[in-house]
């Protein structure tokens, strides 16, 4: 499976964007996925993530009431919606998949766990 992140761009303060994370590959379904961000000057830190069934979510308390993670197994697609965004929201943005994981083990994934897409980056400006 390969992950492939698309969606982010520029938007004030208080919109929205909707990420994407389009996976390639027969075994889609058995993959918890997730999104993490990196900011400039600091850690990647865990957004929100996903079962592989679409039954269990689990966020980063900053992305709670805020972000709404979705999963469309039929288009092997993962979507990020994030409404009232924030300055602070900026960074670039990675979708993540990890077999057989549960959507709660993902919030502890390392960059050496499982699969990782290339970064796409959302600035928000105030």
């Amino acid at each position: 499976v390969q992950l492939q992140a698309s969606g982010g761009g520029l938007v004030q303060a208080g919109g929205s964007l909707r990420l994407s994370c389009a996976a390639s590959g027969r075994t889609f379904g058995t993959y918890a996925m997730g999104w993490f961000r990196q900011a400039p000057g600091k850690e990647r830190e865990f957004v929100a993530a996903i079962s592989g069934s679409g039954g269990n979510t689990y966020y980063a308390d900053f992305a709670k009431g805020r972000f709404t993670l979705s999963i469309d197994n039929a288009k092997d697609t993962v979507a990020l919606q994030m409404n009232s965004l924030k300055p602070e929201d900026t960074a670039i943005y990675y979708c993540a998949g990890r077999r057989w994981a549960t959507a709660q083990s993902m919030g502890v994934m390392t960059v050496n766990d499982g699969l990782w897409g290339q970064g796409t980056l959302v600035t928000v400006s105030s």
